[in-house]
């Protein structure tokens, strides 16, 4: 890891007191990155209505399953490995997963869906369930939970 930074080793120590503070902030860049400036600006972006911005998200998913450096969703990993919510990198994860379930909530809320809570967590297991699918290499996942989250949008409405 510190050659791929192409930084030294004391450098990358001093920034990083432990192997938890560097997952936390990679956690933290994570989210800037994929959670805001990807997967909330695109979908806000591709779509002109709420519900459109919500399917948007498995457009943004079957694109990025697609890729050659596609390694899954870096909050999932972490809270697995972690395997233990009360560690500081398992506690970050699974905010971070609570900040994308929070604005699936908003985008319910502006569809006008009834439950937004509720829609917001079947949402959440939609898009988590496919990167795991996507993960085991089936690369129509997001179709398929894109076709799945048609069908919930009009349970919710």
């Amino acid at each position: 890891m510190i050659s791929r930074a192409e930084v030294a080793k004391a450098t990358l120590y001093r920034h990083f007191a432990s192997k938890d503070d560097l997952v936390l902030a990679f956690l933290q860049q994570r989210e800037q990155l994929w959670t805001k400036e990807w997967v909330e600006a695109e979908a806000r972006r591709r779509g002109e209505t709420a519900e459109e911005q919500l399917l948007a998200i498995f457009d943004l998913f079957d694109e990025w399953f697609r890729r050659e450096d596609f390694e899954g969703c870096s909050f999932i990993n972490v809270l697995l490995e972690m395997n233990d919510r009360t560690t500081a990198a398992g506690r970050a994860s699974a905010e971070h997963l609570a900040n994308i379930r929070a604005f699936i909530r908003r985008l319910a809320t502006e569809a006008r869906l009834r439950e937004p809570d509720a829609f917001a967590r079947s949402w959440h297991i939609l898009m988590k369930g496919s990167i795991v699918a996507a993960g085991e290499g089936d690369v129509e996942a997001a179709r398929r939970a894109q076709a799945m989250g048609r069908l919930l949008i009009a349970q919710h409405r």
